[in-house]
């Protein structure tokens, strides 16, 4: 017997595909058997799937539905809190000034190594809650506050055990060069990551990505290549932290080695958006950490332009505290100058395309999976003009209905 969710008589269902976005007024979707079945005018789509034969019912009257949002960076598998780096920050200290204190990733990481696996899951879980609460139907969750094998081991763990209890698909990436650990040389500790801990992570399977942190205070370029290389031969494919603080040449390493996603990007040039595009490598902007910093946006535009499509994600951790999809579109939107059309692709499809995700998540189509939100607004470009203020009513995760207000 096949399981029939209909959501109906929205005020304006939105389509998102491969070819682009389109809305349609007065629209329902049909998800059947946790794949969406139709998409389209309300007496089409009841006229298939009437309303009395459906298990679950949504009314949509005089809302928006949209494809589950999905975030592509976020660290959001920690422990403790830097609330006071937060003040720090408004009386003027740079990010690199608190690293070099003491404070920063090296502060997290002080506090992962204290905590217990059970902590760290149950922390996890929580963030997750607020996340789809907000929207999101599937996220990345990077380790690399951990900085040494067991450490993390134990984070990719606890993603993994999130992933089993939570209705966001998690999808885990190794960032065990994330920084320099406190006392130690940082050669050495190239050679620690490539030699002990990515095979560790491999014989394990925990991680569908491997990432590193390429910039000023972090990697360079070549100890970069060297721990992205070491992650393909292990057969995890590689993403990268590039251009945020300076420019190292991430974005180049990216191309060369075919990465998945190249994010941050704000020293980003004319000549790294064309590398990209040429490469196929998607550009994940993260307008919530500019936000949080103080600093300028990253330039959407000179992605564009080249042909890249541009990925929007929160990079939720404790430097920039945000669970919220909806609060990265309105940043894109208000901050970067995004139209709402090209950020709510960047929130969903080019969202997928940077998690390599070819199974129709961050559509919103027929064969696509029943992963969608219906939010409490007219239309859908009322997420980024009413910022600050929660949007999502109902989220419904392979058909099922696993958030409502």
């Amino acid at each position: 017997m096949t399981d029939i969710t209909l959501v109906h008589g929205a005020r304006q269902v939105v389509r998102v595909d491969e070819d682009g976005l389109d809305t349609i007024a007065d629209g329902s979707v049909a998800v059947a058997d946790g794949t969406v079945a139709a998409v389209g005018a309300t007496a089409d789509v009841t006229d298939r799937y009437p309303i009395g034969a459906a298990e679950t019912v949504v009314d949509a009257s005089g809302k928006t539905v949209l494809p589950g949002y999905v975030d592509p960076h976020t660290h959001a598998v920690f422990a403790g809190e830097r609330v006071d780096e937060f003040a720090a920050k408004l009386g003027g200290k740079s990010y690199q000034e608190i690293q070099a204190e003491g404070g920063g990733i090296l502060a997290t990481v002080r506090a992962v190594r204290d905590a217990t696996l059970e902590t760290l899951t149950e922390n996890l879980l929580d963030h997750l809650d607020v996340m789809l609460a907000h929207g999101t139907t599937t996220a990345e969750v990077k380790s690399g506050y951990g900085l040494a094998t067991d450490a993390e081991l134990k984070l990719l763990e606890a993603i993994d055990r999130a992933d089993d209890r939570h209705p966001i698909d998690v999808i885990p990436t190794f960032l065990g060069a994330h920084a320099v650990p406190e006392g130690e040389d940082e050669a050495a500790y190239v050679d620690y990551v490539i030699d002990e801990q990515l095979p560790a992570v491999a014989d394990d399977d925990l991680a569908v990505f491997c990432d590193v942190f390429c910039d000023e205070g972090a990697f360079s370029r070549e100890q970069s290549r060297r721990v992205l290389e070491a992650g393909i031969d292990h057969g995890v494919t590689p993403k990268i932290h590039a251009e945020e603080f300076a420019r190292l040449g991430g974005v180049r390493l990216a191309s060369d080695l075919g990465a998945v996603s190249a994010d941050h990007l704000l020293r980003a040039t004319e000549a790294d958006a064309a590398a990209l595009a040429e490469a196929g490598v998607t550009p994940v902007l993260l307008p919530g950490t500019a936000f949080a910093l103080g600093a300028a946006y990253a330039d959407p535009t000179l992605f564009q332009d080249a042909g890249a499509p541009v990925a929007l994600a929160t990079d939720f951790n404790p430097n920039c505290y945000t669970q919220s999809m909806e609060f990265a579109v309105s940043l894109a939107c208000n901050g970067m100058r995004m139209t709402p059309a090209a950020a709510l692709r960047g929130a969903t499809r080019h969202a997928a395309e940077a998690l390599a995700l070819a199974d129709g998540r961050g559509t919103l189509r027929e064969g696509a999976p029943g992963d969608l939100l219906v939010a409490d607004v007219p239309r859908f470009e009322y997420v980024p003009y009413n910022p600050g203020v929660r949007t999502t009513d109902t989220v419904i995760k392979g058909g099922e209905v696993v958030h409502r207000e």
